[in-house]
């Protein structure tokens, strides 16, 4: 068999996380969903938008289905499906069955299990392609109920939910030793000096070669990436998901920070998500209430969105930067490659210079960031390939949108 993730048109509703990222390959609770579905096979293809598949393909991944060996049967997941336990053991469940079907939760298509006489619709294949591919199959048709990634502050939402067990998973399937009272690390990791961890509520896991500096706080459940690296003073707690790469201080509480993002200075981040390359000045700090207490709304393409979450930071696109002492208000979204200066009390589109409070908010060429990228790559000792440039022009293109719906003039 073989395991198809495929997009679907909410996939754009994501935004800012999935303007340079597909959706099956976001962090949450530890995992990403192509990790989890590695477990039941290690076919993967991943079936994306079409200015994601160059970077994919140079990165390793499947995206080519004709050249794929002909299967008895492949199973289609739907890419916003959450990375948890629940989720794996019902996808392990419909796969070990093995008979032709369609999951839907709604009127979306979560999962179809499809015999491969049905010749599949050729690559790049758009969401309605999918759609109209499945359709024709014909097959008997399920009700589930499955969590799916709707808006961006979900992640956040089933970063907390999902973690308990995720952690589990990783333990029980991993090479770690148990290094102290509930914190496990992988080969290479290291804990500080005069590291104070506390597992009442969950354990600690280092990977690979993860670093702890001296007199940090580590409060489970939590998950640090390989190479990852918590700088000295720093207070890790609650639900926190780093990537590989990254470079964390201050305070950070309930979020997930993609690869190569550096936190390195002091600054409260809470209940938020972070892209990859992303940059946050020392003092940065988000807020993650209310004053009022009471829930948080979100605002995404000009709609209110009520998450029924009282606590809710920002949602930080791929290569943002922030500036030295920038407060971030309650529930916003920082797009992707955009630079903020002060205080954000709005949302931020795409590829902007967003000093509000200066009376300065400008649009940032595609150009600077392909010189910024090629700098950023360099100090990490990372190749800046072609279709990583040619991503950034699309990621521009992609988000004109945006700075047109800013409801303020945007000067080049």
């Amino acid at each position: 068999m073989a395991i198809i993730l495929f997009e679907d048109d909410v996939v754009p509703q994501l935004y800012p996380i999935t303007i340079g990222r597909p959706a099956m390959l976001i962090s949450c609770g530890s995992y990403r969903l192509v990790d989890l579905m590695a477990m039941i096979d290690e076919s993967l293809f991943l079936c994306t938008r079409p200015h994601l598949q160059a970077v994919l393909a140079a990165d390793g991944w499947n995206v080519n289905l004709q050249a794929t060996p002909p299967r008895q049967k492949v199973l289609f997941v739907n890419a916003r499906l959450v990375p948890s336990v629940a989720v794996l053991e019902r996808v392990r469940e419909i796969w070990n069955r093995g008979e032709p079907l369609i999951a839907r939760q709604g009127a979306t298509t979560v999962l179809a299990l499809v015999k491969t006489d049905h010749p599949l619709p050729a690559v790049p294949a758009g969401p309605q392609d999918w759609n109209f591919f499945l359709e024709a199959c014909q097959l008997p048709s399920w009700n589930v109920d499955l969590p799916l990634f709707e808006y961006p502050h979900d992640v956040v939402r089933h970063n907390l939910t999902a973690f308990a067990d995720n952690i589990q998973l990783r333990i029980k399937r991993g090479s770690y030793q148990e290094i102290a009272d509930g914190v496990f690390a992988a080969s290479g990791a290291k804990l500080g000096q005069y590291v104070i961890t506390d597992t009442t509520a969950g354990p600690v896991v280092l990977d690979e070669n993860a670093t702890i500096g001296p007199y940090t706080l580590l409060r489970g459940p939590i998950y640090i990436g390989p190479q990852g690296r918590v700088l000295e003073h720093a207070a890790i707690k609650d639900c926190v998901t780093l990537g590989h790469t990254t470079k964390i201080g201050g305070e950070v509480e309930g979020s997930v920070v993609e690869p190569y993002t550096n936190k390195q200075h002091h600054g409260f981040l809470g209940h938020s998500y972070l892209g990859s390359w992303v940059n946050l000045g020392a003092g940065t700090c988000n807020s993650d209430l209310k004053n009022t207490y009471g829930q948080v709304n979100m605002e995404y393409h000009g709609k209110k969105v009520a998450t029924g979450m009282q606590f809710v930071g920002c949602m930080v696109g791929d290569y943002a930067k922030t500036a030295i002492n920038t407060g971030i208000f309650t529930g916003k979204t920082i797009g992707a490659c955009s630079m903020v200066y002060g205080f954000v009390t709005t949302n931020v589109p795409s590829f902007t210079n967003y000093a509000r409070l200066f009376g300065q908010v400008t649009e940032t060429p595609a150009e600077v960031l392909v010189a910024t990228q090629a700098r950023m790559f360099a100090r990490r000792k990372v190749q800046q390939r072609p279709c990583d440039t040619q991503l950034l022009y699309d990621m521009y293109n992609l988000t004109s949108h945006e700075r047109q719906m800013a409801g303020e003039p945007l000067a080049l």
